[in-house]
């Protein structure tokens, strides 16, 4: 059994891996299994290079690690400037998020009371709100908050909403917030945790999305740029790859197995990287593919696993 401390690592090396992996094959079509997936790059990344999932991530981990408790409002202002500075210069950035960043900078610098006005402006036009960028980067949640659940679930919520404020986008990185807080601590793999923190009102919905989920191969599901959808299409993911068993295999399948249901690869296979990462460890992460990650603000693998232990020690819940 890993470490707790090789199992926080793995949370945010998990996410990048999921990341760096699918960023050549986003847009395209289910990937059959005469064709291979591999850390190759593509397009505009380079081979191990993590997109925007990765990056707004670290956005959340750096004000993490610095000991803020992620549900203040000076923490969250300290986020937006940071996914800010971030998107002047980004590869990629999810049109959503670079919509309610731009409306709040309009002013001068964005705050977090500006995109979460903006974030909400948005869903009263659409009626809809809920891709999938919130959940993406929800991973650093979990991991400063291991031992304070409900203020977990709260700094999700909040989070989540500073740019994507549909509740199904909160419900969404609450559900895998809960999962990997639990896989971390007892290194399971568990998505229906999180159940209890739903409204009453759609937890039969989500409950009906697991099964759903669970009974259907990544591939077929449809619209994954859509929070529900990618969140089931990671949890299909995983549990379609677990009969094989568990450890670092089951966590290069499952990413594996992400990257092939298509479209939106890098975002499904980050998303199920970090829960992945949190019940397998750092040490799971293929060594090859860990010596290739980089990224945004040009740092490596290596740099991220000494984030996540920042945050797991200095944390608002840190010294576990």
């Amino acid at each position: 059994m890993p470490s707790r401390n090789d199992r926080v690592e793995g949370v945010l090396l998990g996410t990048a891996a999921g990341d760096a992996l699918g960023a050549p094959y986003e847009f395209e079509p289910p990937r059959g299994p005469e064709l291979t997936v591999e850390m190759a790059g593509g397009g505009a990344w380079e081979p191990g290079e993590w997109t925007d999932d990765t990056a707004m991530a670290i956005a959340i981990a750096e004000v993490a690690a610095g000991g803020a408790d992620l549900r203040d409002a000076a923490a969250q202002d300290a986020i937006v400037a940071r996914w800010h500075e971030w998107s002047l210069d980004a590869k990629d950035v999810g049109i959503q998020t670079r919509s309610v960043l731009n409306t709040a900078a309009r002013d001068g610098s964005p705050t977090a009371a500006g995109t979460r006005a903006a974030s909400a402006r948005l869903h009263e036009q659409t009626g809809r709100s809920a891709g999938n960028g919130s959940l993406m980067r929800t991973a650093p949640v979990a991991v400063a908050y291991l031992d304070d659940e409900h203020a977990m679930v709260e700094a999700a919520r909040a989070i989540s909403e500073l740019t994507h404020y549909d509740p199904e986008a909160a419900d969404a990185a609450v559900l895998w917030c809960c999962a990997i807080r639990h896989a971390v601590l007892t290194t399971e793999l568990d998505v229906r945790i999180g159940l209890p923190h739903i409204d009453s009102e759609r937890r039969a919905l989500w409950s009906q999305r697991i099964e759903h989920a669970e009974a259907t191969r990544p591939a077929d599901i449809p619209n994954n740029g859509w929070a529900v959808a990618a969140l089931q299409a990671a949890w299909s993911a995983i549990v379609t790859t677990a009969a094989d068993g568990g450890g670092p295999e089951h966590l290069r399948r499952g990413l594996d197995a992400a990257v092939r249901a298509g479209y939106d690869t890098d975002t499904v296979a980050a998303i199920a990287g970090g829960l992945l990462g949190g019940a397998y460890g750092a040490s799971a992460v293929p060594q090859q593919w860990g010596n290739q990650l980089h990224g945004w603000p040009g740092i490596t693998g290596r740099d991220l696993a000494g984030l996540a232990t920042a945050i797991h020690t200095k944390g608002p819940s840190g010294h576990l």
